[in-house]
C-alpha cells in the first residue's frame, strides 16, 4: 500500500483540493502543510499517486486532483472526525434541545442544523417499518371522526373520516376498543382486508360505517415516505455546479424520489456510510458523494439523515458534525416523554 510520505502527501492534496477547488501542484502544499520533502520528491510521489489511481491530472493544468480512489482512501484512511468546533458543539445542542411533540420536528431540526453546519444540501427521511402503539379516534361530529394513529417510534399520523350516516359515541368506543385490542404492537400494514372482515363481524355495523374507516386509515398508513430536504440552493454557490450537466444531475437526483429513497434506505444501521461517485451504481450520482447516517433514539429506527454534494465535498466537517448529531439524537429523550 502506501507509504507514510505519500499518504501525507495524498492527505495534503485532497486537503488542498477541498479548500481550493483548483488543481494542486507540489509547490502549493510543500510550506503549506508542513511537508518535510522537497518539491521534486513531491513532484515524483505525485506521479506515482496518480500511476496507481489515487490522483488525476486535467488536462488543462500540470496540477492533480484527487480520483474517486483517492477520496476513498483518504476518507478511509487519513481522515480526522474531529473537525468540529465548540461554537458548532453548542449551537447543534441548542437546536438538539428545543422541545418537540413529534419526531417528524426533530428530524426536521437535525436536518436543517446539519445543512447550517456542513453549508451542503440535507436530506432525510422518516423510519421505514413501524409498530402501531395506539389509534384513537375522537368524534368530531354527529358525521365525522379524527383518527390519531401512534406507532411505536414516535410518528404520529392523522386523518380525518366524513360518514353518509350518523355515529354515535357508543360506535367511537367500539372502535377504539376493537382497533387497539387487535392492532397493538402489529406492523401498520396489519390493516387489510381480513381486518375489515374481522371488524365487521365484531361490531355488527353497516359497511357505510366501517369501510370510511378503514379507506381513510389505509391511505394515511400507506402514503409514500416524506422526504425533508434543506439547503438545496446551497449547492449552486460550488463551482462544480457551474457546469450546466452537473447542476442539472443534481436537481434530477432530488427530484427523483425512488432514487432518494434508495440511497437513504442503503447503508449499515449504525455506522456513518460514505458513497463516492459511482460506488452507488446510479450513474446520476457520479459526480456527487453521499453521506448518511441512522437517525435512532435508544434502540428505535428513526429514518435516515443524509448529506449530498459534489465528491469535493469537505468529509472531515461532514462526517464529524455527522458524528455529533448522531450521538446527540440517540442520547436524546423520545419527544413523547
Amino acid at each position: 500500500m502506501l507509504d507514510n510520505r505519500k499518504k501525507r502527501i495524498l492527505q495534503a492534496i485532497v486537503d488542498e483540493y477541498i479548500n481550493t477547488a483548483e488543481p494542486v501542484s507540489s509547490g502549493s502544499i510543500v510550506n503549506k502543510y508542513g511537508l518535510d520533502f522537497s518539491s521534486a520528491t513531491i513532484r515524483n510521489d505525485m506521479a506515482e499517486l496518480e500511476k496507481v489511481g489515487f490522483l488525476d491530472k486535467p488536462h488543462t493544468s500540470s496540477g492533480r486532483i484527487p480520483s474517486a480512489k483517492g477520496y476513498r482512501f483518504y476518507v478511509d484512511e487519513l481522515i480526522k472526525d474531529d473537525n468540529i468546533s465548540l461554537e458548532e458543539i453548542k449551537y447543534i445542542q441548542s437546536k438538539l434541545e428545543t422541545k418537540v411533540n413529534q419526531i417528524e420536528e426533530l428530524t426536521k431540526i437535525a436536518t436543517s442544523t446539519l445543512s447550517e453546519i456542513t453549508h451542503y444540501t440535507t436530506v432525510a427521511i422518516g423510519p421505514k417499518i413501524q409498530n402501531i402503539e395506539e389509534i384513537k379516534f375522537v368524534l368530531l361530529g354527529t358525521r365525522m371522526l379524527m383518527a390519531v394513529i401512534l406507532t411505536d417510534s414516535g410518528v404520529i399520523k392523522e386523518t380525518i373520516i366524513k360518514f353518509d350516516e350518523d355515529i354515535t359515541n357508543e360506535q367511537v368506543e367500539m372502535l377504539n376498543f376493537i382497533f387497539n385490542n387487535k392492532l397493538r404492537g402489529k406492523p401498520l400494514d396489519s390493516i387489510d382486508k381480513p381486518l375489515e372482515e374481522y371488524i365487521f363481524s365484531e361490531m355488527n355495523y353497516s359497511l357505510s360505517v366501517i369501510k370510511p374507516v378503514m379507506q381513510e386509515i389505509n391511505k394515511v398508513i400507506h402514503e409514500d415516505a416524506k422526504i425533508y430536504l434543506e439547503g438545496t440552493n446551497k449547492a449552486f454557490d460550488l463551482p462544480e455546479f457551474k457546469s450546466l450537466e452537473v447542476a442539472k444531475n443534481f436537481i434530477n437526483v432530488l427530484d427523483t424520489k425512488e432514487l432518494v429513497l434508495d440511497i437513504l434506505d442503503a447503508g449499515l444501521a449504525n455506522d456513518i456510510n460514505v458513497y463516492i461517485g459511482n460506488e452507488t451504481e446510479h450513474s446520476e450520482l457520479k459526480d456527487f458523494s453521499i453521506v448518511t447516517f441512522k437517525h435512532r433514539i435508544a434502540n428505535k429506527d428513526l429514518g435516515t439523515i443524509g448529506i449530498i454534494g459534489p465528491t469535493r465535498m469537505d468529509y472531515s466537517k461532514v462526517i464529524s458534525v455527522m458524528k455529533y448529531i448522531s450521538c446527540l439524537l440517540y442520547t436524546s429523550p423520545s419527544p413523547r416523554d
